[in-house]
This record gives structure tokens, C-alpha cells and sequence, in this order.
């Protein structure tokens, strides 16, 4: 999966499919985590939050089913 970088304090970047319903997000310690079944309204509003990482933080981490990648 492709990964674009982003402008956050804790993440690096973050990548997206849409068909499969997965997300992974890069950490700027390198670990990579990989959400499913996320939504495209959720991966939306993650990229156009004013805080990615907060976002992240609150409606992600706890919320999905993950996996580290790395």
C-alpha cells in the first residue's frame, strides 16, 4: 500500500484502501499499524482533521481492529 506523508507531530504517513477497507499508519518511530475495516468518511476526515494525530488518537487507535506491521 502506497503511503503519503503528512504534516503531524507523531505520525509520518498514512496510506489507504479504500476496497479493502484498511488503513495503515506510519509513526515517526517507523512502527507501521494496520487498521481494518475503516471507513473512506473516517480516512476523510482523518486526512482533513486539523489535527491528524488527534484524530488518530480518538477515533482510530482504540476503535479498529489493528495489526503491527513493523
Amino acid at each position: 500500500m502506497e503511503r503519503k506523508k503528512v504534516s503531524s507531530s507523531k505520525i509520518r504517513s498514512v496510506g489507504y484502501d479504500e476496497r479493502a477497507r484498511v488503513l495503515e499508519v506510519e509513526l515517526n518511530d517507523g512502527s507501521v499499524f494496520q487498521y481494518s475495516g475503516v471507513s473512506p468518511e473516517v480516512h476523510r476526515r482523518m486526512m482533513s482533521a486539523p489535527s491528524i494525530v488527534s484524530y488518530y488518537q480518538d477515533k482510530i487507535e482504540e476503535e479498529f481492529a489493528r495489526k503491527r506491521l513493523r
